[in-house]
């Protein structure tokens, strides 16, 4: 069958070609794109950019390998790429779009949290501690906020933030009796 003039094997090709090319280019240049995409939720450019690229691979597979009416091949590779696409969006693109995007943190998320001295603090000074969570590690100056020495290796509570340094006290965990 041909359409346009063309036989439509050669019409696919080329849906196929170009479909890769603005692929790798909205790659490249997509963050333009998200400003302008971002009024209309339902238009994912990624999405729509799939879609045209599974069914042109679709439809250029039925013509060149069967002998299906051309009708048939592209009612067939476009509900394959309408499931394929759904299946992307589904399992891949909306929990990206929920994930955390940054491991950056506030100062103000540090108060109340546990660290550990890795250079002792003393009376008037300064000294370093180390906090951890699940993403990684923080090392951050630290003075004492109740005035006493802080030797290496002691817990300690982060009560407060002033100017980039940790304002800590010894940490004092309850006991428990069982």
């Amino acid at each position: 069958m041909e359409l346009f003039g063309m036989p439509l094997e050669t019409i696919y090709l080329y849906g196929l070609v170009i479909s890769g090319a603005v692929t790798i280019l909205y790659l490249f240049f997509g963050d333009v794109l998200e400003g302008i995409t971002e009024a209309i939720p339902f238009v994912n450019p990624t999405l729509i950019f799939s879609f045209v690229t599974i069914f042109s691979a679709g439809g250029y597979l039925g013509e060149a390998l069967t002998k299906l009416n051309s009708v048939l091949i592209a009612v067939a590779s476009a509900i394959i790429a309408l499931i394929i696409v759904t299946l992307l969006n589904v399992f891949v693109l909306i929990p990206l779009s929920n994930a955390e995007e940054s491991l950056v943190y506030k100062e103000s998320d540090l108060r109340g949290r546990i660290g550990t001295v890795i250079t002792g603090i003393p009376v008037d000074g300064y000294g370093e501690v180390l906090i951890e969570n699940i993403s990684g590690r923080i090392s951050k100056p630290a003075a004492s906020f109740t005035k006493s020495e802080i030797p290496y290796g002691k817990k300690v509570l982060v009560i407060d933030v002033e100017n980039g340094v940790l304002q800590v006290k010894l940490y004092e965990e309850l006991e428990t009796y069982i």
